[in-house]
Order: C-alpha cells, then structure tokens, then sequence
C-alpha cells in the first residue's frame, strides 16, 4: 500500500481537529491569534504546514506562525498538543472542556420545579388576579395562599432576580473557564438552568470535571 500524500495527511489532521478537538482550534484562536471569545466561539482548523496554522473564525482568516517549524507533519500531534496546553495556562482554562449539560436529580428536581413554579407565578400580579388561567384554574380554589403569595411577591421576586442574575453572571464566568463557546447550546443550557436554580448547576459542574479528571488519570 503506498503512503499517505502529505495532502492526504494533512486532510486527516484538520477532519480530526475539527471533529474531536474543536475546542483546542477555538483555544488557538483566542490565546495565539488574539481573537475575542465571540469571534472564536466557531473557529474551524482550515490548513497546517510545517510553518503555520491557518484558521478561520468569525469571518476571519487567522495565521498562526509555528516557530520553530515542525520537521514533518508527523510532528503535528505533539506541537498542537504543546500549544493547547499552553493556550490552558496562559488563558487560565481547566484542562476539562464541559461539552454536556447535566440534568439535575433527585432533590434538585424539586429545586429546580419550585425556583421556575416561583418566576412563573411571579411574573406577573395579574397571574394571581381573576381572570387569568392560574388563578381560574388553580388559585381561586386557595384563596388564602393566594392572599398571602400577592403580598409577598415583592418581597420574594426581586431578591430573587438579583441572587439569580448575580449566580448566572458567575456562571458565565465558570463557562469560559471550561472552554465552552459562548452563546452555544451548551452555554445557553448551562446559563439559564444556574438562572432558575442557583448553586446545584455549579455542583453538577464540578462533579462533571472530577469524573473526567479521573478518567484522564485512569488512562
């Protein structure tokens, strides 16, 4: 069987990149070719030569020099794996990409239900008031919970908004020190799950990071 061109070897070092590493082309494009998180958020490996990366992000075409070059491509595995690890340290990412999100079980389920059951009833007075759906259907049938949860709505959904919106605002912060894109599925999940429940999406994350710190360990 005759060996691979050096077209067909640096075909399968981009398809691999793309497909199984994206978030180390992505981290390439913030660290070495200074690219916002924004505009690296789709970041796609488009060529590697002995010299350089070329990269393609954000309507973008970002050159990164390798210096020195690689002798070969069949250096390529070592290199991107020496600059992933320095893009890490030096845009202070955990080495675990959290690339699922994590439904939450067991008592966080009630958490969960009661935080969003709580934004829904308090969104709007009127959703305790005659006439709407809530109150026709359900609340007019507890008069006196209903009495008591219109008086302290005020006092219940603002404190709440505001611990919220701080927790997701923290959030957000802890996504990026997991290397996931920003506005991506992941993050929107991640992101609105810390909004209505709070602090159990931080514990899913850290036992997410502990499994996948003791597989690497493991292997």
């Amino acid at each position: 069987m005759a060996a691979p061109t050096e077209a067909q070897v640096k075909q399968r070092i981009v398809g691999h990149m793309n497909k199984d590493h994206q978030d180390s082309v992505i981290r390439y494009a913030e660290y070495y070719g200074k690219a916002s998180r924004f505009t690296s958020r789709n970041a796609v490996l488009q060529d590697v030569a002995l010299d350089k990366l070329t990269i393609v992000t954000g309507g973008k075409t970002i050159i990164i020099p390798l210096d020195p070059p690689m002798q070969g491509l069949k250096d390529a595995r070592e290199r991107l794996v020496e600059m992933d690890k320095q893009a890490l340290a030096g845009l202070n990412r955990s080495p675990i990409t959290l690339k699922e999100y994590k439904f939450p079980k067991g008592f966080p389920v009630l958490v969960f239900v009661a935080c969003l059951g709580t934004y829904l009833l308090y969104s709007r007075e009127r959703n305790m008031l005659p006439g709407s759906w809530l109150h026709d259907m359900v609340l007019k049938h507890i008069p006196s919970f209903t009495s008591f949860a219109l008086k302290m709505r005020n006092y219940i959904i603002w404190p709440m908004l505001v611990i919220h919106i701080t927790e997701a605002s923290i959030m957000m912060n802890t996504l990026k020190k997991y290397s996931v894109p920003l506005f991506s599925r992941i993050w929107w999940l991640w992101t609105v799950s810390c909004f209505i429940e709070g602090y159990d999406s931080f514990r899913r994350i850290r036992a997410y990071e502990k499994e996948k710190l003791g597989k690497s360990v493991q292997h």
